[in-house]
């Protein structure tokens, strides 16, 4: 267990399709997943923010993400999207491998999540809105897709503090609206 370095824009691992993980029960795999977790801590206190890491953002190339809310806290290994509902919304998403800046992107509402646990369970997962465009933003990172990628609309970047000073938190999240296909 180790704090890692949170990598950050520019560096190529971002940038990386991860591979799947074999073996879910193995030590390596325990390994990533508590440096994920120990990670993702010190950053929450350095940066005031954040939900969850993927493995890519400490170094790992692998398909692992840590998600930890108030007290509770998933691993999912190799997680996938296998459905997405009719509407989407707009997010100002953050990222801690640019954590001064915000990007405004389209998430979809609704989506459905499977993923591995460390004990080698299956688990699906229907989410919707905050919780929904998060996993999309952390497995998008397992896939070497970042937030910029995402951009979205006129005008889709602010730095954090510039933006905090013109908008209230709730407004990071816009209404779901029907998808424009």
């Amino acid at each position: 267990m180790a704090v890692r370095r949170i990598r950050q824009l520019g560096d190529p691992i971002l940038r990386i399709r991860c591979e799947r993980v074999q073996n879910p029960k193995s030590a390596a795999t325990r390994l990533v997943a508590d440096d994920l977790r120990d990670s993702l801590a010190v950053a929450r206190k350095k940066y005031k923010m954040g939900r969850a890491l993927a493995a890519p953002q400490i170094g790992a190339p692998v398909r692992i993400v840590f998600v930890q809310m108030d007290k509770q806290r998933w691993t999912m290994i190799n997680p996938e999207i296998t459905d997405v509902g009719p509407h989407d919304f707009l997010v100002w998403d953050d990222c801690f491998s640019f954590p001064n800046l915000l990007v405004r992107v389209t998430r979809a509402y609704q989506i459905t999540v499977s993923y591995t646990d460390p004990k080698g369970k299956q688990h699906t997962m229907e989410l919707e809105g905050p919780m929904a465009e998060l996993l999309q933003h952390e497995i998008d990172h397992l896939d070497g897709i970042l937030a910029l990628d995402r951009a979205s609309g006129v005008d889709p970047f602010a730095f954090r503090s510039e933006w905090e000073k013109l908008r209230e938190a709730a407004e990071r999240y816009g209404p779901p609206k029907p998808r424009e296909v």
